[in-house]
């Protein structure tokens, strides 16, 4: 769970954890990654009797990141210090709900353990206006991707998917993406979007922007194949237009002082535009597919700062 001075939160979201899983279906660890909280996390806070609630640990960060970032060092954490079935992403304000994690965990051992599951939201309950705006960079990055988004963070997956992921540079940037990125297998449920515990969200227009080009960026090579596509296209249309601009011109009567010149003009200079960003796009992808970039499993503990065990189940 990413935390940003939300520790209220995420202290009753573990307390209705330990009450929402039985320990006879799971035994939980909990590692809350501090994206660079102004406040210290209360350790009091997280005291009590757990009966599924086995740890809960604090992994702060050197700086804010982002709630991206977050995750992608939490797993590299995992994956390094800790041994077990499978890991739930989740948010610590609530809306991501403990019976969510029960869902989560029944659809897991559904499969077996053979894929990773992600909840997709069956209902959201953002105002209008942020509703409009996601459903409006859903378009966008299906138009862009070729995929359609349906899924945020909370997901439960296979701890053995930590190995690839790790790796991937896209984790760096966005979970979920990276995780389709990866080809690795993995399956959907409807599970509803709950509301905050306390406090109010921090996602703001910008915040979405931010996300969402986080999102499309992991897909960085197929957007930009797709607009070379479509810069190609478009040039093409250009010079057909100038053709038939040429041929009214000459094998028609039709007279009008200057048109010919200022239609031929705009398509060509329409034209140049579209090939010069079809150049752009090309050596973008060709540069991107020689580049590693960012490894999580590398680069991650320049960011941490320290970890903290703040409850043990004796």
């Amino acid at each position: 769970m990413p935390v940003r001075d939300d520790w209220p939160s995420a202290a009753e979201l573990i307390r209705r954890l330990g009450e929402a899983v039985s320990p006879d279906d799971a035994t939980i660890k909990i590692l809350l990654v501090d994206d660079g909280s102004v406040q210290r996390c209360d350790w009091n806070d997280c005291q009590g009797e757990f009966s599924a609630v086995r740890a809960v640990r604090v992994l702060r960060l050197r700086r804010n990141l982002g709630h991206q970032r977050a995750i992608a060092i939490g797993l590299v954490h995992i994956q390094q210090t800790t041994q077990c079935d499978a890991v739930v992403v989740m948010d610590a304000d609530g809306e991501d709900t403990p019976e969510g994690v029960a869902q989560l965990l029944r659809a897991y051992c559904d499969t077996h353990g053979a894929m990773a599951v992600f909840a997709e939201r069956s209902r959201r309950s953002e105002s209008h206006v942020f509703r409009f705006f996601y459903r409006l960079y859903k378009i966008l990055h299906l138009w862009f991707t070729g995929i359609q988004v349906k899924v945020g963070n909370f997901s439960i997956q296979p701890f053995a998917y930590l190995n690839t992921l790790v790796v991937m540079s896209e984790l760096w940037n966005h979970y979920a993406a990276a995780v389709f990125r990866s080809k690795l297998p993995f399956t959907m449920i409807p599970i509803p979007r709950g509301t905050r515990i306390a406090g109010t969200s921090t996602m703001n227009f910008v915040a979405l922007v931010s996300h969402g080009l986080s999102a499309i960026s992991v897909f960085g090579d197929i957007v930009g194949v797709r607009l070379l596509i479509g810069s190609l296209a478009g040039s093409l249309l250009a010079g057909l237009g100038i053709l038939v601009v040429a041929a009214i011109r000459i094998f028609t009567n039709w007279v009008v002082p200057g048109w010919a010149t200022y239609a031929t003009g705009t398509l060509a200079i329409i034209a140049i535009q579209l090939i010069s960003i079809a150049t752009s796009f090309t050596f973008f992808v060709l540069s991107n597919r020689a580049s590693l970039g960012f490894v999580p499993l590398r680069d991650c503990s320049l960011f941490v700062d320290e970890v903290a065990d703040i409850y043990s189940h004796d």
